[in-house]
């Protein structure tokens, strides 16, 4: 391990951008567990030093990877989870299992700081109350002091609406040191700034009016579930809303409009522009240069249910500078 670097577990680890933010912010992966195919194709495009292991984390036993064992933090992006009420049947309970599984995995690793990812609602809702009971009696068992915050990736510069659910468990002097990251931005960049260079790329003469009109944050990204269908960019009242920033987001294009392309503000919101995968790989703070591999759906699947990775550096500054003066 570099000096003044600490090392680090990814467990589901999807495409990346919590490893990504971390990495950025001084951690180190020994190990990232992934089931998806796709994701650890691009875990390794990207980071072809990493060690990726693809496997169901219900199925990962830490004793059989040493290094994995007494790492600094161990870090999850999980599905978001289900709420009881929609878990009567065994196979809606995928969700809640791994989040489960992470919490037994703490048990086995023994990480210094344990840091994970989901939807707000696990933080106060109280639909959940029960798995944030769980999380507390089993981790403050082991030594760990739990926090819950939600934390907004407008707030860290990412050009979208999208509330992050967190909870970290830490340990010793750990514990008392760790604060949660202040927000860097004031006014977030808008979904127009930050795509209008690629929407222009292909010579569309209406790139620079449709970027005005682009002129907010977009809404949250969704779809990364593979019981979903196609590539789209979600239900009802969220197109409803793309639609306002003058997208079409019935579906993913394959390309950017060219020099051909006529829109019309005003008009049919079919003949809108569509955003490709790697313009929403853009509104959830990736970098331009981070690939995705597999066909579309299967990308854009990847980024639907992403961690940015501005948060996830933002968060790992902070945790890192607890660790380093603990």
């Amino acid at each position: 391990m570099t000096a003044g670097r600490f090392s680090s577990l990814e467990v589901c680890a999807g495409a990346g951008g919590l490893a990504l933010g971390l990495e950025a912010a001084g951690f180190d992966p020994v190990l990232l567990v992934e089931q998806n195919r796709h994701a650890c194709a691009t875990l390794r495009l990207n980071r072809p030093g990493w060690d990726v292991r693809q496997t169901d984390l219900r199925d990962f036993v830490a004793q059989e990877h040493p290094s994995a064992l007494g790492v600094d933090l161990m870090a999850a992006g999980l599905p978001r989870i289900r709420s009881t009420a929609s878990t009567k049947r065994p196979e809606d309970r995928y969700e809640r299992e791994l989040l489960e599984a992470v919490v037994w995995l703490t048990v086995e690793v023994q990480p210094r700081v344990l840091l994970i990812e989901n939807l707000p609602g696990l933080v106060d809702a109280a639909e959940f109350g029960d798995l944030r009971q769980f999380m507390r009696d089993e981790l403050e068992h082991l030594g760990y002091v739990t926090h819950f915050r939600v934390l907004n990736a407008l707030s860290f510069g990412v050009p979208q609406d999208r509330p992050l659910g967190l909870v970290t468990a830490l340990r010793g002097d750990v514990a008392s040191r760790f604060r949660w990251p202040e927000p860097s931005h004031r006014t977030p960049p808008t979904v127009g700034a930050v795509l209008w260079k690629s929407m222009a790329a292909r010579g569309w003469r209406g790139a620079t009016t449709w970027a005005a009109r682009a002129d907010r944050p977009a809404p949250t990204v969704v779809g990364g579930s593979d019981r979903r269908g196609g590539a789209d960019l979600g239900p009802t009242g969220t197109k409803k809303a793309w639609a306002r920033l003058g997208v079409n987001g019935a579906s993913v294009g394959d390309t950017v409009p060219d020099a051909s392309f006529d829109w019309d503000p005003d008009g049919d919101v079919r003949q809108f522009p569509r955003l490709t995968v790697e313009q929403v790989a853009l509104l959830q703070g990736f970098p331009p240069d981070w690939r995705l591999a597999g066909g579309k759906t299967a990308r854009y699947r990847q980024l639907g249910h992403a961690s940015p990775p501005p948060v996830a550096q933002a968060l790992g500054e902070c945790l890192a500078s607890a660790l380093a003066e603990a």
